[in-house]
């Protein structure tokens, strides 16, 4: 109330003085209570503003953290980010969840997975809504994706499973185990769930043992306890089959095993069912360049339970000697191999002579397959004097220098050209260096697709030349079994319906080869030719 007695007891000035005071002093107040006082928000304006969400220092232990600062300037919500497709568990007991520095306590359990949840805050900030709901649920159910087959069948006929996880393998069953939750299994009750594999690229194949790989529920009482557990990944892989068959110890265990363990960086276990010490002896120093462990004998491992967090039972397998990627993200291929055993067996050479016009200099050598079982190369000697003329330095593979692989690959690695009837011998292409020529001698009996499969068609993928010469009826020991107009010499093809054990029996296991010198010294020529180039 205004006083002009208490006002008349003031000059002029003094009364004008007071005025200003009082006015600064308002203004001050004024600007301390906006300064103090919080604004109310709503969801709509979080629209490009920054929500910081912080956790008290003297909190409990336990609280659930949602990232340290988010900003979306698309919507007004808020994304869970650090929880992203994990399992969270909070329980009843005192756990904070601080938005903008206001402690907010949770007093229901939440179970559940938090992928990727758009979240927004409310206007009073005293509660987390999830999904624009207004309450928290006392339970968010567990999300599940689609299971993808653990285990399928590659382009040969080849089981090929990959799994990740909580992974047991038990010698004692021979099986595999993936432990996942039930809720999982039960929400595809279509999927597979069991499969019964060879670890071997060829099915049906004698000496292969049988494995089972099965998804189990974590509540399944099947499912053995750990004995060991692993950091590193493991490959499931059989030594049986046809091992012991150089082509086939390359073909069918190697080369898959190189294609499927490669990218680990030695960082793998090697789990090698139907193990052979003689095998694994001859080729230790390929294995122990692939893996930095040493390689198990699973079948033996039937006291301890071996566990892992990633595995592949079985190996990948496409073709004979062949690596085909399978994604576009992968970059193995055949000519990795080959750099792969150069660095193994200390191979010097990477490409072959390249001959110039005119007189040489040197001359280019040649390897010939020297075969002592089945399809033996009857006139070897008369080849080899035809070569010579040519101007070829001719080096013999004989069976006793090449029980030394690494010395036998350094001789294959010191020639340019390979040449030899269709057999496992060939196999030694692998060593060969760039650029170099392979001839393959194909005997009679309708076996030219046998022959283009499995050294043919992978020559390419090494960067090797591939030479053919196909045999006349002549030139086959069968000419001096059979009358002239014998089935097995006109028509070998009808012997093929009669399936793989009698193709074998006479065209292969039971064939010599006698080369027509004249005729075959074309082929040797053409070879020099390609090593202009």
């Amino acid at each position: 109330m205004y006083d002009p007695i208490f006002s008349k007891s003031f000059s002029r000035y003094e009364r004008r003085k007071f005025g200003c005071c009082a006015l600064i002093l308002s203004s001050v107040i004024a600007l301390c209570i906006c300064s103090t006082s919080k604004p109310n928000m709503h969801p709509s304006s979080l629209i490009g503003d920054t929500v910081n969400l912080k956790l008290s220092i003297d909190a409990v232990e336990g609280m659930l953290v949602i990232d340290d600062e988010m900003n979306d300037r698309d919507n007004s919500k808020l994304t869970v980010g650090s929880v992203t497709n994990r399992s969270i568990s909070i329980s009843a007991t005192q756990k904070m969840f601080v938005v903008n520095e206001t402690i907010n306590t949770i007093s229901q359990p939440i179970v559940g997975s938090v992928a990727n949840q758009p979240m927004s805050i409310s206007a009073t900030q005293d509660k987390l809504v999830v999904n624009e709901t207004n309450t928290i649920s006392p339970e968010i159910e567990i999300q599940t994706k689609e299971i993808e087959p653990l285990c399928r069948i590659l382009e040969a006929n080849a089981d090929y499973c990959e799994m990740e996880g909580d992974i047991r393998v038990d010698a004692n069953s021979s099986t595999v185990y993936l432990v996942t939750h039930r809720s999982i299994i039960e929400s595809q009750p279509s999927i597979t769930t069991s499969w019964i594999i060879q670890p071997y690229p060829r099915k049906g194949i004698l000496y292969v043992k049988n494995w089972t790989v099965t998804l189990v529920s974590n509540d399944d009482k099947r499912v053995p306890e750990c004995s060991r557990t692993h950091n590193h990944p493991a490959v499931l892989f059989s030594i049986g089959g046809f091992s012991g068959n150089h082509f086939h110890d390359f073909a069918d265990i190697l080369v898959p095993l190189f294609s499927t363990s490669f990218h680990f960086k030695k960082q793998v276990h090697f789990l090698a069912s139907d193990y052979k010490p003689w095998w694994h002896s001859k080729f230790r120093p390929l294995i122990d360049k692939l893996t930095s462990h040493e390689l198990v004998d699973i079948d033996r491992e039937t006291q301890v339970v071996n566990c892992y967090n990633k595995m592949t039972a079985g190996v990948k397998f496409y073709s004979e000697l062949v690596i085909k990627n399978s994604s576009s993200s992968s970059t193995i291929t055949m000519q990795n191999f080959r750099q792969f055993l150069r660095k193994t067996y200390s191979l010097e050479r990477t490409k072959s002579i390249k001959r110039k016009k005119g007189p040489q200099t040197t001359r280019p050598r040649l390897m010939i397959v020297s075969r002592k079982g089945t399809r033996i190369l009857t006139n070897e000697a008369e080849i080899t004097r035809v070569a010579k003329k040519l101007g070829y330095e001719v080096v013999l593979a004989e069976p006793e220098i090449s029980a030394n692989l690494t010395a036998f690959a350094q001789i294959v690695n010191s020639c340019d050209v390979l040449m030899g009837v269709h057999g496992a011998g060939l196999t030694n292409m692998v060593f060969l260096p760039d650029n170099a020529i392979l001839i393959q001698v194909v005997p009679l009996g309708g076996i030219d697709g046998f022959a283009k499969l499995d050294f043919g068609n992978p020559a390419s993928g090494m960067n090797i030349r591939y030479v053919e010469y196909k045999i006349k009826i002549e030139e086959s020991s069968l000419f001096r079994q059979y009358p002239i107009d014998h089935p097995v010499l006109r028509d070998p093809l009808s012997f093929h319906r009669n399936g793989w054990g009698q193709l074998r029996s006479i065209y292969l296991d039971n064939q010599n080869v006698t080369i027509d010198a004249r005729r075959f010294r074309g082929t040797l020529v053409k070879a020099l030719k390609l090593l202009q180039h």
